[in-house]
């Protein structure tokens, strides 16, 4: 689908007798040799100044130039005469000669070609034998060009087309092989046509080469292929008719030669084991009569193997292949070109009759008709010489070679070019250029009919268009209206090197083809993807999206090689073709969501409908992308959807998610987007649609179907609200019952259906969806019967119980005044509460009801409920069982007195009440116990300093007149927690010295060597057994990046899926890591800093305790014990602070933290540790 395009043209004067002309790649000029008064002159083509090298005396006889090639790395060329001279040409000699003649061959020589390396030369001399030259003209290698060689070929004749072979029965045409072909040749040579006998051509790698020469004793041409080495690899078929021109395609897999058959000429391919692969016919030249008089001069193939030049005397044409079909895409009349070495479509030619040198350098272009969206009908024009094929891809996809339109022209066309045509139609002028002539037509989009010719030989210079002087190209307009575009398509432009600039500066790498449409950049990559820019004025605007298709909308992967031949904005398509030639008609996301927004933005609910439902988008869309717009506009999108199918397929797709921010997630940048609504509202979306779809509906006629569909898919599915609407079409006698009902059971569970109509108690409507089930009819029927004999409040109940409906169940049972049924219906379901609110103003039912629940509270350990239910049906013996197993002692014993019970049960049930306390260390209760139920004052004073409550204790013995138990039972007590918690003290000062440097230690070894930290290297590897494996685990590839790996904060994107992704197994061997905190882990540090934690949480709760034993040490006259607890406090409080100030102070330290360590912003939460009061009596030297 591309033509060949010039885009860059220069020339030179005074370019007479030139006799050869090669490029110089390493300073991208060309090298002339020209013959002026006997002189041969060696000049370089400097912009339009020839700049001379060298000159020295021409032969005396008459000669021709075979081969001239220029060496940019020795800056020395080569030339090669057919007289037999090798003469080399030195630009900037050091001590060797300028020009030096370095062989000569006295049998002269016929044809010569280096290898693509520039390291051998190749010779055929005139007396049949091949030379081969290194790059200093050393001989490596010389045989002779014999008959003998024919007799190497592995070709095998097992005489098709002989007369012996043919089998001439009845009917022997129609039964002839197809694959054998009518006649085979036996390489008769052309009669005319030669215009060099020899020709010499390498394979693009330079590992064989192939020499096209006559056989005189065979009379036929052959062509031999040889290796590097010299030796002869193949021989070619026989071909009649087979001429001199050879040239081997650089890719390596074709050598194309030219045969004269029948009076007309075809381009033959050869594999390089000597086989036919094809051909191709050339087209008649315009003005010859007899064209084979037209000698060709030879064939080119460019460097990347795309375009063949066919050079005859007085034009060449360049030919491209796509789909198996030569297209003739330039015809220029020069006699001879020569490609660039390295610049693909670059060339340069020699036009004698202007006596120019031109160079031009062409492209690979898609000539297609404008993108505005109101003409894009994706018209596109190919070149193929008298042909202009012309496809609308909107109208019809034709692959090519075909087309819907093929333009017949009298002339080869070189350039085309369509334009929009001012007028109301949407028509499109098809500028066409052939070589000294241009034709105009027209083509009317809106119709299938062919382009109309509407001037020939015109000027286009009136419709903004420029024709070169050589009638090689047109200058362009701009495909489209640019005024209402944030930039300007001609700003775009793609280099040599596949740079895709904008405004001369770098934007994307890598790129093979682009497009520009009214709001995005369109390219291909080499990589293989199809992104889509959108567009701005600025390129730091232009935000390229990077290789991730499966997350971005703007990018897609595509076949490789694939590039773009068009696109068609308004029907939301783009046009790929493949290398081989076949087109590809896609519809990429990135035009489907840029056109259905907009189609969202303008109201047309229509259009945005069929965009999702033809190209798969989740309809949500149309709602999430402007919720309140519409919400508000619901009438609207029902008046133009209007099909009853369609909205319901609108209905059933609702979701809660908000696919605009998740799968379909605007990509234009927030400061270009057009106005959006603010307030999105996300819970409750399918409900709140839904709603609104009703109340459009209930004020038109509208289907039935419509309204059942907004019911059912609610969340939850209201059933209830689409089987009432299907009553009331009953009861109407509409003759729509049975299909409603059938789409009611097409768009939810049947078998929900039919519990919620049963539980309407409606026995009709039941048996219709029953109909409509699976279920087997003597299952239901006789089911349905039952329920129809019973009486109402029974029916009611039964199909309550049925459906497990047990709270409705229960209400239809009481009305029925069974209450024996109705105790065993709430014993069985567990119904105690439902049931005693239906008897609450029924005192002796109620009763009932709750010893029923009472029970049943006990049996399932529920004391605390058991004991107060009991309580209340003054049942005092069960309930002051109850709230002993439920540890309320209080509560225990004050019941049991009101049983009553004999004073030795309450002592034993006191007994029993303090050890209860003490298990659970209640000492306060258990002491309580033994001072009032007891009268064991000993014990109370035990268990009340047991608990610190010294104050208590004190109490308890002066008010039992025991003053000797302050002595023996208070001291005593008083001393032991001094004891405990010294002891407690002291272990929270090792904690402290011992975990806080621990934490310092490894922070410092985390600032220095963060890598093997996180990798739980701490240990410098001292401890790390040799047999540990140190590849990646799902730790640390799915565990997100390297420093957040172990902090468990919110990620986004694929390391948060991989995390979610682990296994339970390696969550919990991952918790349990955590919890033991190994020394040497990488959980250590996180373990340390908890513990510190706690620490100080334990400190802060034993600073009441600690005072209220100071206060009583002193009390007592334990001044220097008082002291002690004090000191040791005070230095475990400092010590605390400290460490508090060490570990929590820097938060950029402490970005490492386990569970539940980070706050709402992100930080650590600090513990404080609480101010400890010193006693004033004990000094300032505690």
């Amino acid at each position: 689908m591309r033509n060949l395009r010039c885009v860059n043209q220069s020339s030179s004067s005074d370019a007479a007798n030139i006799k050869a002309i090669a490029w110089d790649v390493s300073s991208d000029s060309v090298i002339t040799l020209r013959e002026t008064h006997g002189l041969l002159s060696l000049e370089r083509l400097v912009g339009d100044e020839f700049q001379q090298i060298a000159s020295w005396d021409a032969p005396q006889d008459r000669y021709e130039v075979l081969d001239l090639r220029f060496f940019g790395d020795t800056e020395t060329a080569c030339i090669v005469f057919d007289i037999g001279d090798l003469v080399v040409v030195r630009e900037n000699p050091s001590k060797e000669e300028k020009i030096e003649i370095v062989g000569s061959i006295d049998a002269g020589i016929s044809a010569a070609a280096w290898s693509p390396e520039e390291e051998l030369l190749v010779i055929t001399t005139k007396a049949n034998t091949l030379i081969y030259l290194t790059r200093d003209f050393e001989d490596l290698v010389s045989l002779e060009l014999t008959a003998r060689d024919l007799e190497i070929s592995d070709h095998v004749s097992v005489g098709w087309g002989k007369k012996e072979t043919q089998f001439k029965g009845k009917k022997a045409r129609a039964l002839r092989d197809p694959t054998v072909p009518e006649t085979v040749d036996d390489g008769r040579l052309a009669e005319k046509n030669e215009f060099r006998e020899t020709t010499v051509t390498w394979r693009g790698d330079g590992a064989y080469v192939a020499v096209n020469a006559i056989e005189i004793s065979k009379q036929r041409r052959v062509i031999r292929v040889f290796s590097r080495e010299g030796t002869l690899d193949s021989v070619s078929e026989p071909v009649n008719g087979l001429i001199g021109p050879l040239s081997w395609r650089p890719a390596g897999n074709l050598l194309a030669g030219i045969q004269l058959f029948e009076g007309k000429r075809q381009v033959v391919f050869f594999e390089r084991n000597g086989l036919r692969h094809g051909q191709f016919s050339l087209r008649s030249l315009d003005g010859i009569e007899h064209e084979t008089e037209i000698p060709i001069r030879s064939l080119l193939w460019n460097v990347d193997s795309t375009v063949l030049a066919v050079s005859y005397e007085d034009r060449v044409q360049l030919w491209t292949m796509g789909n198996y079909h030569w297209y003739l895409k330039q015809e220029i009349f020069e006699p001879s070109l020569n490609w660039h070495p390295e610049k693909p479509l670059k060339f340069a030619l020699i036009s004698r009759t202007r006596n120019k040198i031109h160079r031009l350098q062409y492209v690979l272009d898609v000539c297609s008709a404008p993108i505005s969206p109101s003409t894009d009908y994706g018209v596109v024009a190919v070149i193929d010489g008298k042909i202009l094929k012309v496809t609308p891809f909107r109208q019809a996809n034709i692959p090519p070679p075909m087309a819907l339109h093929d333009i017949e022209m009298a002339a080869n066309a070189n350039d085309v070019m369509i334009t929009l045509r001012e007028s109301t139609k949407p028509l499109l002028q098809i500028n066409v250029l052939h070589p000294g002539q241009t034709s105009l037509y027209t083509l009317d989009c809106s119709k299938s009919e062919p382009p109309q010719r509407i001037q020939e030989n015109g000027v286009l210079d009136k419709n903004g268009i420029d024709i070169t002087s050589e009638g090689i190209r047109l200058e362009r307009p701009l495909s489209f209206e640019t005024s209402s575009l944030p930039v300007e398509p001609g700003n775009f432009k793609l280099a040599d090197n596949g740079s895709l600039l904008f405004k001369g500066r770098p934007l994307a790498m890598g790129c093979t083809s682009y497009l520009v449409t009214p709001s995005h950049l369109i390219y291909t990559t080499s990589q293989h993807m199809l992104k889509f820019v959108h567009l701005a004025p600025h390129l730091e605007g232009l935000e390229v999206p990077p290789d991730t298709p499966e997350s971005d909308e703007r990018c897609r992967s595509i076949e490789r090689g694939a590039k773009l031949v068009t696109a068609m904005p308004s029907i939301l398509a783009v046009v790929l073709q493949m290398p081989r030639g076949n087109l590809e008609t896609i519809y990429p996301r990135a035009l489907v969501l840029a056109g259905l927004r907009q189609s969202i933005a303008e109201k047309n609910y229509k259009k945005a409908f069929l965009a999702c439902r033809n190209q798969r988008v989740d309809m949500n869309m149309i709602h999430d992308h402007r919720p309140e717009q519409f919400i508000a506009n619901v009438g609207m999108f029902i008046d133009q959807i209007r099909k009853t199918e369609h909205i319901d397929l609108f209905l059933s797709s609702l979701r809660e998610e908000d696919v605009s921010r998740t799968m379909y997630r605007e990509t234009l940048r927030a400061d270009e987007r057009l106005e959006t609504d603010t307030v999105k509202l996300r819970v409750g979306k399918v409900n709140r649609i839904c709603n609104a779809f009703l109340q459009a509906l209930s004020g038109r006629k509208a289907n039935v179907k419509n309204l059942i569909t907004a019911q059912v898919c609610k969340n939850p599915p209201d059933l209830d609200a689409g089987l009432i609407e299907i009553v009331q079409l009953r009861e109407k006698g509409s003759d729509q019952v049975d299909e409603v009902v059938e789409h009611l059971c097409f768009l939810a569970d049947v078998n929900r259906l039919y519990d919620n109509a049963l539980g309407l108690y409606d026995l009709r409507l039941t048996l219709l969806i029953a109909e409509q089930s699976q279920k087997d009819p003597r299952e239901y029927l006789p089911f349905l019967q039952n329920l129809q004999r019973m009486e109402t409040l029974r029916r009611q109940f039964s199909i309550d119980d049925h459906l497990s409906r047990v709270k409705k169940a229960i209400r239809h049972l009481c009305d029925l005044n069974a209450f024996e049924e109705v105790k065993s219906y709430t014993s069985t379901h567990g119904l105690y509460e439902q049931t005693m609110g239906l008897y609450r103003y029924d005192e002796e039912k109620f009763s009932s009801i709750m010893q029923l629940y009472a029970i049943h509270l006990k049996e399932t350990s529920q004391y605390k409920a058991a004991a107060t239910s009991f309580h209340y049906l003054n049942e005092m013996t069960q309930a002051s069982e109850c709230y002993r197993l439920a540890n309320q002692w209080q509560e225990a014993l004050s019941t049991a007195s009101l049983i009553p019970l004999p004073s030795d049960q309450i002592r034993s049930l006191a007994t029993t009440s303090a050890q209860s306390a003490i298990e659970t260390k209640d000492f306060r209760a258990a002491a309580t116990i033994f001072s009032d139920y007891l009268q064991d004052i000993p014990s109370a004073a035990k268990y009340f300093c047991k608990g610190y409550h010294f104050t208590e204790a004190f109490r308890t013995i002066t008010l039992s007149s025991q003053t000797d138990l302050l002595a023996s039972v208070f001291d005593t007590g008083l001393t032991e927690n001094m004891a405990s918690i010294i002891e407690l003290l002291a272990d929270c000062r090792a904690q402290l010295t011992a975990q806080v440097p621990r934490i310092r230690e490894l922070r410092e070894k985390k600032k220095e060597d963060p890598l093997a930290f996180f990798e739980g290297d701490v240990n410098e590897g001292k401890d790390i057994p040799d047999d540990v494996s140190l590849a990646p685990t799902d730790s640390s590839t799915m565990g997100g990046s390297l420093f957040t790996r172990y902090t468990n904060r919110s990620m986004t994107g694929t390391a948060e899926t991989g995390t979610s992704r682990r296994s339970s197994k390696n969550r919990r061997r991952e918790e349990r890591k955590r919890a033991r905190g190994k020394k040497g882990s990488v959980y250590e540090e996180e373990y340390l800093v908890n513990s510190v934690r706690r620490l100080v949480e334990r400190v802060n709760s034993v600073g009441d305790e600690v005072g209220r034993l100071v206060e009583w040490l002193v009390r007592r006259r334990m001044v220097e014990r008082a002291r002690a607890v004090e000191g040791a406090m005070m230095e475990v409080v400092r010590l605390s602070r400290q460490a508090v100030e060490d570990v929590f102070g820097s938060e950029k330290e402490n970005a490492v933290l386990g569970h539940g360590e980070v706050g709402e912003q992100g930080k650590m939460d600090v513990p404080m540790v609480k101010d400890y009061a010193k006693l004033a009596l004990l000094g300032q030297g505690s």
